[in-house]
């Protein structure tokens, strides 16, 4: 499980991350940055998959979970690349990827922390 101190969870950092439109994409999840970070701390991580993406609450929370634990591999091994450098990122999954395995998710997740620059 992600580290409390990793975790975003104001509604209002939602927001602004969404608003700054900073996103990329890869096989059905996005990504959302935040502002670049001028202080040290940790960046805020939040996952979210849409009622709309589908219907059932076991399969969203499935790929939420997913997502985190591909998140929580990657700070674990310290190939953040320049994710850290931003004060919060959202992972938005989307139907495309609700039907991939462990291993594409974690894929594309590397993949989208790798682009942001």
């Amino acid at each position: 499980m992600l580290p409390k101190e990793y975790r975003l969870k104001n509604k209002a950092a939602f927001a602004a991350t969404y608003r700054l439109k900073n996103s990329c994409y890869c096989n059905g999840i996005v990504l959302y940055a935040g502002k670049k970070k001028s202080e040290d701390f940790p960046t805020k991580v939040g996952f979210v998959v849409s009622k709309k993406t589908h219907k059932r609450a076991v399969k969203r929370n499935r790929l939420k979970r997913l997502m985190r634990e591909s998140y929580r591999l990657i700070l674990k091994s310290g190939e953040c690349g320049h994710s850290n450098d931003y004060i919060s990122l959202i992972f938005v999954g989307y139907e495309k990827a609700l039907s991939k395995n462990f291993d594409e998710i974690q894929k594309s997740i590397n993949t989208l922390v790798k682009e942001l620059k």
